[in-house]
């Protein structure tokens, strides 16, 4: 183990560098980087100044202008050389996940085939960008609408998917005809680097894309307010708290920007006394433990019914007590580690709260054999609360899952919608008519309600996204593509006569 973790630093190197990374891009710079596996610096980031975030977008704008006029198959090409490049380099950049982040390697992977889907899903998509053809009350005129491109789209990406959100912003823009300015987290630079280098080589091998249709932006918050406020930046998508969301909206709103937030989900799973026990079992133990908890969609909330409480909470906690905490390249880990100290000082404060409350909380502790004392590495956290109040209410971004007993379905639902997130949500249940109560208009109020899944793992064909405090945006699949362009409606009139709408006369 102490021989893997010391030689972190030089892996990632040796990583960058088949990538395709110039060693001088992240090294010798003011941003320190460190693994939560082992809370090593394993690079040093040259950071982009405000000045130079101004001519990237500057750059991006006249890219823009000549990307538009191309057509969008042909843009969609582009997008099918990134997803060729991206599978070439999918094992070297998902395990640059895992060491940057903390992932284990399937999860890693798994971010990078959500990249090469998300690719696949916008090649298509650029010969069915659809307009409709309207029904016009006036003779020998055509109503239809038209899709056209935005303008340069800003990604402000978080720390726990580095690279997919991007993605699923970046093929979506492109073959919609738009230049692409990404400022990535600070905490989680490397693997943006990696991405970009990948995406240049698709760049080369597709031969005449305009210089600047793909930005990179390196650094802290200040850069990104920079994204937001510049004018060119028509389209802006950022995911994070609910609390940078409720900065970065008004200062969209005040120059009309269009904003896609993804915020964050305090999400819920029930469990009726129909459900499958046994795929229940499974399906919250991912839910709410995979990533370490650190996934928008983690499972944070569990209402069990009364008459199956004693049955499912107990082998829930053995699950608990047994699953594997640890470096997440040794062979069995399912939980890695935290991102850095505020998370998990953040998780020890939340316990401490519930304990006060009269809560009873399996594991949660610090493992401190790993990695020193860098790194931070917990037991997932089962907490068995009285009642829905507390911290509870609010999202926690560690691996805490809260038990609560339930006796109605619809008191279940209550809880269930009483909290300021609307991400994701489940139910596990046999029977249909809860199954369609929960997805009903009177159900889940979250963009995503499933059914005998948990919250988490979404696919790219599907909108990802939610309602409430986590913002209203949509991302990836179904029709988020209109997110990233304008709509024009056309009347063309064939006659020789000049007929006015509802009827009104103007004769001169």
């Amino acid at each position: 183990m102490s021989e893997a973790i010391t030689s972190l630093p030089s892996e990632v190197d040796q990583l960058l560098q088949r990538l395709g990374v110039p060693r001088a891009a992240y090294t010798g710079g003011t941003l320190a980087v460190r693994s939560p596996i082992s809370g090593e610096t394993i690079a040093n980031l040259s950071q982009t100044s405000p000045a130079e975030v101004t001519a990237a977008i500057a750059r991006a704008h006249t890219a823009y202008q000549a990307w538009r006029n191309v057509p969008a198959p042909r843009r969609g090409e582009l997008v099918r050389l990134l997803g060729e490049e991206l599978r070439a380099a999918k094992a070297d950049l998902g395990l640059l996940v895992t060491l940057e982040v903390g992932k284990v390697p399937s999860e890693g992977a798994g971010e990078v085939q959500e990249m090469i889907d998300i690719c696949d899903f916008a090649v298509g998509l650029s010969r069915q960008l659809y307009g409709l053809t309207i029904a016009t009350e006036r003779a020998e005129h055509r109503m239809m609408e038209t899709w056209h491109p935005m303008g340069v789209v800003g990604v402000i990406s978080a720390f726990n998917f580095p690279v997919a959100v991007w993605c699923w912003n970046a093929a979506l823009a492109l073959v919609c005809g738009n230049a692409v300015v990404w400022k990535p987290s600070e905490k989680t630079p490397l693997t943006a680097l990696a991405t970009v280098a990948i995406a240049q080589r698709a760049l080369a091998r597709f031969g005449d894309a305009p210089a600047g249709l793909l930005e990179l932006l390196v650094g802290q918050r200040d850069i990104g307010e920079v994204l937001v406020d510049d004018e060119h930046v028509k389209v802006l998508s950022a995911t994070g708290s609910t609390a940078m969301g409720k900065a970065v909206a008004p200062r969209l709103a005040g120059r009309f920007a269009r904003a896609i937030l993804e915020l964050g989900g305090n999400n819920a799973a029930i469990v009726t006394p129909s459900a499958d026990l046994d795929l229940a079992l499974r399906g919250i133990a991912f839910a709410a433990m995979g990533t370490a908890g650190q996934r928008c969609t983690t499972l944070r909330r569990l209402f069990v019914h009364d008459s199956v409480y004693d049955t499912l909470v107990p082998q829930l906690a053995k699950v608990y007590a047994k699953v594997q905490v640890g470096d997440p390249r040794t062979a069995g880990t399912l939980v890695g580690p935290l991102i850095d100290r505020a998370a998990f000082d953040g998780m020890q404060k939340a316990l401490a709260e519930s304990r006060a409350q009269g809560a009873t909380v399996h594991g949660g502790a610090r493992v401190e054999d790993i990695a020193g004392g860098a790194a931070y590495y917990v037991r997932p956290a089962l907490v068995e609360l009285q009642d829905h109040a507390g911290p509870v209410l609010r999202e926690t971004f560690a691996p805490i899952l809260y038990v609560v007993r339930y006796q109605s379905l619809d008191q279940a639902i209550d809880w269930h919608n009483a909290v300021g997130a609307g991400l994701s949500s489940s139910i596990f249940t046999l029977n249909m008519r809860e199954a369609e109560r929960f997805m009903a208009s009177n159900g889940s109020d979250c963009g995503i309600a499933n059914v005998n899944i948990g919250p988490s793992g979404a696919e790219i064909g599907g909108a990802f996204g939610g309602e409430k405090e986590t913002g209203g945006g949509r991302e990836s699949g179904s029709d988020s593509w209109k997110a990233y362009m304008r709509r024009a409606t056309n009347t063309i009139n064939y006659s020789t006569a000049l007929p006015l709408a509802q009827g009104v006369k103007f004769d001169i």
